[in-house]
């Protein structure tokens, strides 16, 4: 009899304890490689492949599309050794799930270990597992065909707690359902099919609920968001100043630098090569506080941290020891990245370990903003856009392209002198990039 293993949602790393499944690559029956994907998660943080450390056939298959599950949940069960589906594998497989395997799977390369945050626990059953039946309803019960759907008694056949929330926010009585699931499961398709049809009979939408309009759960990318930018207002007593500063010759320079041969340099990786030299002369500003012990932590390396917007929302990859880098590295990175963020791959690394963020929040259009800072970091860089504008230059009135700064920063780890200096320095090397070679 072949050896039926459970593979585990397993830690993606940088204290993620729960993934969305968005998608299954596997279905029950279907054979598998060692490390082949097979299912498609949505973490807190990136889109991620999960391989699964065993080789064989897929017996069972552990939550729907769009349900969320913890690390450690079952994820598939796999009947390893065999090249096709064995007899009674996938019809024990509820059974086997129930049990559980005492053998635990050996760690993914790139994923992390540390269970030592809690994860929301949640039951998890197979979808393959038989799903108790509504009970009979006795024929006096059932109403004419157009009256409204009977209500059954009995336990309701669902399993996914986010099919049950969407019922539950848009007044949809489960119990007047019939899942088009295994065994009468009720999906979320189910549901979302009775908000899109046109008659409300077997919908009870309360009309305080029908009149706030759309409700988008914060969750995944968003609900990250939220809690970061939110935890930064509580926690950070953050302060913003800002300058206007002639960006002419800093354009000029990279026109003669992009005019040679070679890889050509944006403007944001210049503008990163002057934050990196300014947080040399300010290392107070690449820090970060620990609150537990009290302490500012000024931190040795330079992850600069970078905004870019994605169809999944705004995202702010890492660029690790940005201050080692040249400005065609810089570029580089920033187009690797870029790239990634927006086909969705970036690993949760990527977005994590940031020390000091530049915004480029120019590329919308907008001159200034106070943004929030990306917590724990201490500070963040705000660049508008770089349009020509009236400016007295060497004692005369000429058109110039003109840029404004503002630096937000946290001022538990410095005064206004220290945040200013940082500021003065980057205009300076904005308006005269010389300035930048003489602090090399």
């Amino acid at each position: 009899m072949p050896q039926v293993m459970e593979f585990k949602l397993p830690d993606l790393g940088e204290g993620l304890t729960e993934a969305e499944i968005v998608r299954w690559l596997v279905a029950v029956g279907d054979v598998v490689a060692i490390d082949q994907p097979v299912v498609e998660v949505e973490t807190a943080k990136a889109m991620v492949e999960v391989p699964c450390p065993y080789g064989g056939v897929v017996t069972a298959r552990f939550g729907e599309e769009g349900e969320e599950l913890p690390v450690g949940a079952p994820l598939i069960t796999v009947a390893v050794g065999v090249q096709s589906a064995p007899a009674g594998a996938v019809e024990s497989a509820g059974a086997e799930a129930e049990k559980g395997s005492a053998d635990a799977p050996r760690p993914l390369i790139g994923y992390g270990s540390d269970h030592s945050r809690p994860a929301r626990r949640r039951r998890v059953r197979p979808v393959t597992a038989a799903v108790s039946a509504p009970a009979p309803v006795a024929p006096a019960a059932v109403a004419p065909a157009p009256a409204a759907p009977v209500v059954a008694a009995g336990p309701v056949p669902v399993i996914s707690p986010l099919v049950r929330k969407l019922a539950r926010d848009n007044g949809v009585d489960l119990r007047a359902l019939r899942g088009s699931g295994p065994e009468g499961l009720i999906l979320r398709a189910d549901v979302e099919a009775v908000l899109r049809a046109p008659e409300p009979a077997p919908v009870a939408v309360p009309v305080a609920v029908a009149a706030q309009g759309e409700r988008i759960p914060l969750k995944g990318l968003r609900g990250a968001v939220a809690e970061k930018l939110s935890r930064s207002r509580r926690e950070i007593p953050e302060a913003t100043c800002w300058v206007d500063a002639d960006a002419t010759e800093l354009m000029a320079a990279r026109a003669a630098m992009n005019a040679v041969d070679g890889p050509k340099i944006s403007v944001l990786a210049l503008l990163a090569r002057i934050c990196t030299a300014a947080l040399a002369k300010f290392p107070e500003l690449n820090s970060t506080v620990d609150l537990a012990a009290n302490e500012i932590v000024r931190l040795p390396s330079v992850h600069l941290g970078f905004a870019a917007q994605t169809e999944r929302g705004l995202m702010v990859p890492v660029v690790r020891d940005a201050h080692t880098r040249s400005p065609e590295s810089l570029s580089a990175e920033f187009a690797r990245l870029t790239e990634l963020a927006r086909a969705g791959k970036l690993a949760p690394s990527d977005l994590t370990g940031g020390t000091f963020t530049l915004n480029n929040y120019g590329v919308f259009g907008v001159d200034g903003s106070t943004p929030i800072i990306n917590h724990p970091e201490a500070a963040m860089l705000g660049v508008g856009r770089i349009i020509p504008k009236p400016w007295v230059h060497k004692g005369e009135l000429a058109v110039r392209q003109v840029v404004q700064l503002s630096l937000t920063f946290d001022h538990r780890v410095c005064d206004g002198g220290a945040a200013g200096g940082f500021l003065r320095y980057v205009a300076d090397c904005v308006e005269n990039p010389a300035v930048l070679l003489r602090g090399l």
